[in-house]
């Protein structure tokens, strides 16, 4: 097929063909929910290459995850009618880890570095803390870890984030981000974050490296821009710099990341950063019904920081949007299932049709009681990844250290799994001598001069294990990566441990090894990966890279049930978003900041605009929240909604025992949202609770996460070993400091855990 006449082309509308032609220059490409900007990108690609001549290899695509990266690079192979050889296409950390791999030693690194996922950093931080005898009782690790974090997409210097701290929390993440890089350095290791910010200094300490990068891609294109962060805005002005031949698509308005660094200044002052940038926006809606697009513009209209657009049905008519007032969160959970029953049952729907949705993970319980109650299949997204599972990083840890013999954190995880007789006195005096020796901890273990302080069980286990590596070392030069998995497992006897822990717990863990190992099989180089690799960093990478959606298996008859932030670039013909109340959606602390309370908003928009044919919104007049039954208040998002879009109903138990008129309108009777509020207010940031960024303003992490410290009622304080499951079924193995008390695993449903206490 010729693209040569792309300005007719019958499959585009007057806007994206706009965005389609453009040849040079910047362009801004404004792409309201479910317009077709894939389509967009993907035609461009191809228009560039087939009708201006230009060679895939001087191309650069960004995507936000694996498989939208995936999917563009089959689209376009369709529409050429081959496959873009040369073209470079990937998410901005797997481009960063594939630029790093060839500039490592600009940075201190080898190109076979190991990639630290959150685990693995969290650690490091952790040791670091110790040795500048940080208490992890006082200052969460993963505060640290946060403010770390936030610092590095920022662009931040330890020294500039030391001059910024106002607060205990900072000025220890300033002391621990001093050390992080040579600790990360010695360990031939980069973070998530690394893989952003090291590409950057290597272009600014390296202009010539970044000429050669402007040069080979004179053309670059990225999604999802509004979800940038500083680092990745930096990355493509650097590698564009030399003639901004730069298209950015994106919607202001499905900025939704902010609590994580993404910046919406860099889509909202894009025309400010390329001053002759063209503008297009794309607003006919391919997706959803009218009324559903009506209450869309309606809610984000009362936003102030934004382009502004107006979304345009191409589909007919439609149902009415639904409003759902229940009683609780088990009444709003109940008429859930069956009305998604009734749906079945009248329209035909599937299961896999519908979607709940909601604000945070502690809603998913009283849903997934009633999808259980009624043996109505369902599967919950945002659950254990499957590379967090013990049994996964316990093995990943081996070909980590097999990649990377300077691994000191791949070597702490694989040396203790199963055991050898070392315990973590054993360890850590080792690291102490590696540290001073400045060498890898695997080569330290198997030197006898070095580890004679040690006593001699140890000293023979730590050199049996160094053998053991340097075996499965030459192995992995020769074997496939599931043919070394299969001799590892063999070799350590893994089976055998996981046995241990009884029948029912070994037989999944046993399913997933199996699940590694079959995937490890199915690994494809392709062209357009790294040269020079082997298949074992292939597959490291993809495992440390992989997003939980890239996995998402849409052939599953089940209903599914996510958080509004995972749900982000899916849709579903009928969609219900749950818990529209104040304080929980919006969240209580942005109800007194305007730019947290718009990005609130601007989750609502996401989560209307994921529906296709059918839409509900649901409130609770009480909901438990925290071991209490709190009277709620209807969510702001629905009051901005005009009087007749909606169509509103109550469920049977609602009208029958509703209380509201007795108390939600009270002045002495607070909602819990308005309690929420009330009870932060006025408080310095550094004197809250530290907890866990994610957890305090996404919700889309665990309730609890490894390392963490808290207090039982009856076994006093300890530590968090592992979290497992979802929902009601969450355990938490817990390592309590009493002796007497050891290694304990708790459902967290039948209990209440202090945090941060000794």
């Amino acid at each position: 097929m010729s693209l040569a006449a792309v300005d007719v082309h019958p499959g585009l509308n007057p806007a994206q063909q706009q965005a389609v032609a453009h040849f040079e220059g910047p362009i801004l490409v404004l792409a309201g929910a479910g317009s077709g900007k894939t389509r967009v990108l993907t035609a461009r690609v191809a228009n560039l290459i087939e009708h201006h001549g230009v060679d895939p290899s001087r191309i650069l695509t960004v995507t936000f995850t694996n498989k939208a990266a995936g999917e563009m690079r089959e689209r376009i192979g369709r529409l050429l009618g081959s496959e873009p050889r040369g073209m470079w296409s990937g998410t901005f950390h797997s481009i960063g880890a594939r630029m790093l791999r060839r500039h490592a030693a600009l940075v201190g690194r080898t190109p076979n570095y190991t990639i630290y996922d959150e685990t693995d950093t969290l650690g490091v931080i952790k040791r670091l803390m110790e040795r500048q005898r940080i208490s992890a009782r006082d200052i969460a690790p993963k505060a640290i870890s946060n403010r770390i974090s936030d610092a590095k997409n920022s662009l931040s210097t330890p020294e500039e984030l030391a001059a910024s701290s106002m607060d205990p929390i900072t000025r220890a993440a300033a002391a621990v981000y001093a050390d992080l890089e040579p600790e990360m350095r010695a360990g031939n290791a980069v973070s998530f974050d690394d893989l952003l910010v090291l590409p950057v200094r290597v272009f600014r300490d390296h202009p010539e490296i970044r000429d050669r990068y402007s040069e080979q891609f004179r053309f670059v294109l990225v999604d999802e821009y509004q979800d940038t962060n500083r680092a990745q805005y930096q990355f493509i002005r650097s590698v564009a710099h030399a003639h901004s031949n730069v298209m950015v698509v994106g919607d202001d308005d499905q900025s939704i990341y902010g609590w994580r660094g993404a910046d919406i200044r860099n889509i909202l002052d894009f025309e400010r950063h390329f001053p002759a940038a063209r503008v297009v926006r794309l607003e006919e809606n391919y997706r959803s019904t009218p009324n559903i697009l009506a209450v869309a513009n309606a809610a984000i209209s009362s936003n102030v920081g934004r382009k502004g657009k107006t979304l345009r049905a191409t589909l007919p008519g439609g149902e009415q949007v639904t409003e759902v007032a229940t009683l609780d969160e088990r009444d709003e959970a109940e008429w859930i299932v069956e009305e998604i029953k009734a749906r079945q049952s009248r329209d035909g729907i599937a299961l896999s049709d519908a979607a709940v949705l909601y604000r945070t993970n502690s809603q998913s319980r009283a849903l997934e009681d009633s999808f259980r109650r009624h043996a109505m299949p369902y599967r919950l997204v945002g659950s254990v990844r499957f590379y967090d599972r013990r049994e996964i990083r316990d093995l990943v840890s081996y070909l980590k250290l097999i990649a990377n013999p300077w691994d000191d954190e791949a070597f702490r995880r694989a040396v203790s799994v199963p055991k050898r007789g070392l315990g973590e006195t054993s360890i850590d005096t080792l690291g102490e001598i590696s540290r001073k020796a400045q060498l890898p901890m695997l080569e330290t273990a198997g030197r006898a001069d070095l580890v004679d302080v040690l006593r001699p069980a140890a000293r023979k286990a730590l050199g049996e294990f160094s053998e053991m590596i340097a075996r499965m070392r030459l192995l992995a030069a020769e074997a496939s990566v599931d043919e070394l998995l299969r001799d590892l497992i063999d070799t350590i006897q893994y089976g055998a441990y996981l046995q241990v822990e009884g029948p029912e717990s070994a037989r999944e863990r046993s399913d997933n090894v199996n699940a590694l190992i079959s995937g490890a099989a199915e690994l494809v180089v392709e062209e357009g990966g790294e040269v020079g690799l082997t298949p074992l960093d292939h597959f490291l990478q993809r495992a440390m890279l992989i997003a939980g959606v890239d996995v998402l298996d849409s052939s599953a008859d089940a209903v599914t049930l996510m958080t509004l932030h995972n749900a982000k670039g899916l849709e579903f013909p009928m969609v219900i978003v749950a818990g529209l109340e104040d304080g929980l959606f919006p969240l209580g602390q942005s109800i007194d900041e305007p730019s947290m309370l718009e990005e609130e908003r601007r989750l609502f928009y996401v989560g209307v605009t994921r529906a296709e044919r059918k839409l509900y919104l649901t409130h609770a007049e009480t909901r438990r929240r925290n071991g209490e039954t709190m009277p709620s208040m209807r969510s702001r998002f629905l009051k901005e909604i005009p009087a007749g879009m909606l169509e509103e109903r109550k469920t049977i138990k609602l009208r029958s025992l509703g209380r509201r008129s007795m108390f939600v309108d009270s002045p002495s009777r607070a909602t819990w949202g308005e309690r929420a509020v009330r009870r932060n207010h006025g408080t310095p940031e550094w004197r809250k609770p530290a907890v866990d960024r994610d957890v305090d303003a996404s919700q889309d992490e665990a309730l609890y996460v490894r390392g963490e410290r808290i207090k039982h009622k009856l076994f006093g304080g300890g530590t968090i070993a592992e979290i497992a499951g979802a929902g009601r079924d969450v355990k938490a193995v817990i390592d309590f400091d009493d002796e007497n008390v050891g290694r304990k695993t708790i459902k967290l449903a039948y209990t209440t855990l202090e945090r941060g206490l000794g």
